[in-house]
């Protein structure tokens, strides 16, 4: 079993972000800044040891894949973003890609969201909008991807390198860009490009040009919120009317802040059926982007590392028996502005690596790196 986490760049500065947010911006100054909204509310999170790390340092890298190998972490899901021939965030994976010793298994998804002020609770100016250009733009695009396509620690399925596009929704360009990427990895000697989706809404077996993708990526806790909700479009009336948080997994607090039980939206993961034989499952380690949203953002109450290990020791046995897939999708690696993350806090040490580890062994499923 692979598992495979969503890893954010965001952890150095670039001018960009210097100009929208101040001086010296990372996605450590939301981690810092966060502030508990109730007793007993998680924050602020903070790393073990203080260890707010750049990762423009190839020393934070190599911490990172030794520390993700010893629990059976597979690989990283590097987050891309390119902006019609321009790109944001690129550092850390063009650092990793001159360093072969950060031998660790990695592919890259396309985060293809316009960036705008709106996450951060400010207002919807946009910062970059995204576009997809036209021929001249997705070769200049591909071209930059071909060196990262041909490493040798890229993930592949069957020679194919495997290329996410986070959302397809309304991207009229996509169909015709992936013809063209398939056409032009061939002629660079790659047998062509294994393309997969994250976007629980994108129905690949009947958009137009969706034959094109190879799978999409069941992206939790993303698929479970909208699967309640959709079951139950009552449910913010019920919250604002009751307030009785164990009557339902999703209720309002304040008028804004959504709250989610960790084991009910476990439970309906569990529960979900393969959406068809070329969908891989996910999981999720915990969530809470109030970092990023204050007061207007949703958390999880009740996660702890027991119940992780116990919740995805159970997935793993459903990816491989239920889906039947190797590849099982984790948010998140390092998602600390969403409290997302495996990586060792000052809570839990390394706790919910430590579940990783203890779910794929009682699966025997634990990677063998040697191989």
């Amino acid at each position: 079993m692979k598992i495979i986490a969503f890893y954010l760049p965001q952890y150095h500065e670039i001018k960009e972000n210097n100009e929208w947010w101040g001086e010296g911006f990372t996605e450590w100054r939301n981690v810092k800044n966060s502030k508990p909204y109730f007793k007993g509310h998680n924050m602020p999170r903070r790393p073990l040891n203080d260890n707010y790390y750049n990762l423009t340092d190839v020393k934070t890298m190599l911490w990172q894949k030794n520390l993700a190998k010893k629990y059976g972490i597979y690989g990283f899901v590097y987050y891309h973003y390119w902006f019609e021939g321009e790109m944001l965030l690129e550092k850390p994976a063009e650092i990793m890609l001159k360093h072969p010793e950060v031998d660790m298994p990695f592919c890259f998804s396309w985060a293809n969201h316009t960036w705008s002020r709106v996450w951060a609770d400010k207002t919807n100016d946009i910062l970059k909008l995204q576009k997809y250009g036209d021929e001249k733009d997705w070769k200049r695009h591909f071209d930059y991807l071909l060196p990262f396509f041909k490493d040798k620690r890229y993930i592949k399925e069957d020679g194919r390198p495997v290329m996410i596009l986070y959302n397809p929704l309304g991207v009229k360009e996509f169909p015709e860009m992936m013809k063209k990427w398939q056409k032009w990895a061939k002629d660079a000697g790659l047998p062509g490009i294994f393309f997969l989706h994250q976007q629980h809404r994108y129905d690949h077996h009947k958009e137009p040009g969706g034959n094109l993708y190879n799978g999409g990526i069941e992206f939790q806790m993303s698929r479970a919120v909208s699967e309640y909700m959709y079951k139950n479009p009552l449910y913010i009336f019920e919250a604002l009317s009751s307030r009785i948080a164990d009557k339902i997994p999703l209720l309002i607090c304040k008028h804004t802040m959504k709250h989610y039980s960790y084991d009910d939206i476990w439970k309906i993961i569990l529960k979900q059926q393969p959406k068809g034989n070329d969908w891989y499952p996910g999981a999720f380690v915990d969530w809470d982007n109030t970092p990023r949203r204050k007061n207007k953002g949703s958390f999880c109450d009740g996660t702890s590392p027991e119940k992780f290990e116990y919740y995805l020791t159970k997935q793993i046995k459903r990816a491989r028996d239920a889906y039947h897939k190797d590849y099982l999708f984790m948010f998140a690696w390092n998602e600390w502005g969403e409290s997302g993350y495996l990586e060792p806090d000052t809570k839990n040490g390394y706790k919910m690596l430590e579940a990783v580890r203890n779910a794929l062994i009682a699966n025997d499923e634990f990677p063998n790196f040697n191989k």
